[in-house]
């Protein structure tokens, strides 16, 4: 199999390429209307936009429309799998998002190990599927996906060092939820620091607000819930501003478990219909 797409190269974008990557990965994720993609490329980065904004039908017709375009294999087609899978973990749906985790990483047979983005894709895969095990409580499964996924960083930094920013943030995310799901809060500390450290470096907002999540669930170890509940709130107003639903939704699930009663409430009710309205479609029906 061949690099079919490499990465874009440092040179001035049209201004739909530009504002599709702002949205996605950038400073700008929550412009909406979106401009319609030319390329796959601003095409996966459209998908990934509308996800983060929670309009999930918009997001899954887009990537059907990618999938068209780019057929069963290779690189892109890898990452809009992996995309739609995270889809549905944001819902709750963490065994049928491991199905296409899975279909992610057979999509790249045969892919040259020095290629960026095969290297990209592979890792999103794993992240996912560690992230997928996570969900289903195979805290064991997921550190050994963890571990292929760094090993995998590892072995590609070499080639291009200064690459994979988004792909380590995302392996912080899920070494920290794995983390937090054993207790190990000071992991948790360290890991969703890095994170947002890395999202800060790469500029991208949704990463950031999502990383500051992660630290505020990983202060809630400590005795006094201040700083937890702090960094909660400012991250609730910070989705809240850039359109961002679904981290709007777990931030207010994080607020009321720290004890936010009614008002806590009322936002995750809120922001759960409208995540419903717009095609998504949770696990469990939530009180």
């Amino acid at each position: 199999m061949r690099c079919d797409h490499e990465r874009v190269p440092d040179i001035a974008l049209p201004s739909d390429a530009s504002a599709l990557a702002s949205a996605a990965f950038g400073a700008r994720p929550g412009l909406f209307p979106l401009p319609l993609a030319g390329d796959p490329v601003a095409s996966w980065h459209r998908a990934v936009a509308l996800g983060g904004q929670g309009r999930y039908s918009a997001a899954r017709a887009e990537l059907t429309r990618l999938r068209r375009a780019t057929g069963p294999g290779g690189a892109l087609a890898s990452l809009a799998t992996s995309t739609e899978a995270s889809l549905l973990r944001q819902l709750g749906r963490h065994r049928e998002a491991s199905v296409l985790d899975g279909r992610a990483v057979a999509a790249l047979a045969g892919a040259p190990a020095d290629c960026p983005w095969a290297v990209e894709a592979h890792c999103d895969a794993l992240t996912g599927l560690a992230a997928d095990a996570l969900g289903c409580g195979r805290l064991r499964l997921a550190a050994r996906l963890l571990d292929r996924c760094a090993a995998r960083l590892d072995e590609a930094g070499g080639v291009h060092p200064e690459a994979f920013r988004r792909q380590r943030v995302r392996l912080h995310w899920v070494t920290a939820e794995t983390a937090l799901a054993s207790g190990d809060f000071a992991t948790a500390r360290r890991h969703s620091a890095a994170a947002a450290a890395g999202a800060e470096r790469s500029g991208s907002v949704r990463h950031l607000i999502k990383s500051d999540l992660l630290q505020a669930a990983s202060w809630t170890g400590e005795s006094d819930p201040t700083p937890a509940r702090d960094l909660c709130l400012d991250v609730l107003d910070r989705s809240t501003a850039h359109g961002l639903v679904p981290l709007r939704w777990a931030a207010s699930m994080l607020w009321d478990g720290l004890g936010g009663g009614d008002a806590a409430r009322r936002v995750r009710d809120e922001s759960a219909a409208l995540i419903v309205r717009r095609g998504g479609r949770f696990a469990t029906i939530r009180a």
